[in-house]
């Protein structure tokens, strides 16, 4: 299994409420309602970030981030580069994220404990 985790950075006009609400409840219907990611994706969890502070530790960077399972490296292409995606999500995505304030990552994991 291959995990792409995208760092998610709400719009700053946003509330981290509104940002919540919206990506629960606006965004992940639409993008669950795509074939490619009903073909593709294995396994999608969302976390949001919590207001808290932590001794020694830096403010939190981002708002949220998304995690997305796949078998392989390829097919998390066939998701964000089809057709639909482009037409649909995409746009979506601006409604809410501050896109050049996003990252990802693509990684396996390796459970600890």
């Amino acid at each position: 299994m291959v995990k792409f985790t995208i760092l998610l950075r709400k719009r700053e006009n946003l509330s981290h409420d509104e940002f919540v609400t919206y990506h629960k409840t606006k965004h992940a219907p639409l993008f669950n309602f795509l074939p490619e990611v009903q073909k593709y994706v294995r396994k999608y969890v969302q976390c949001h970030s919590l207001s808290v502070t932590l001794p020694g530790m830096p403010p939190p960077a981002y708002d949220g981030i998304t995690e997305l399972w796949f078998d392989d490296i390829t097919d998390i292409g066939k998701v964000f580069t089809a057709e639909r995606y482009m037409a649909l999500i995409r746009p979506d995505e601006g409604k809410f994220l501050d896109l050049s304030g996003c990252g990802f990552l693509v990684s396996t994991e390796t459970q600890q404990l």
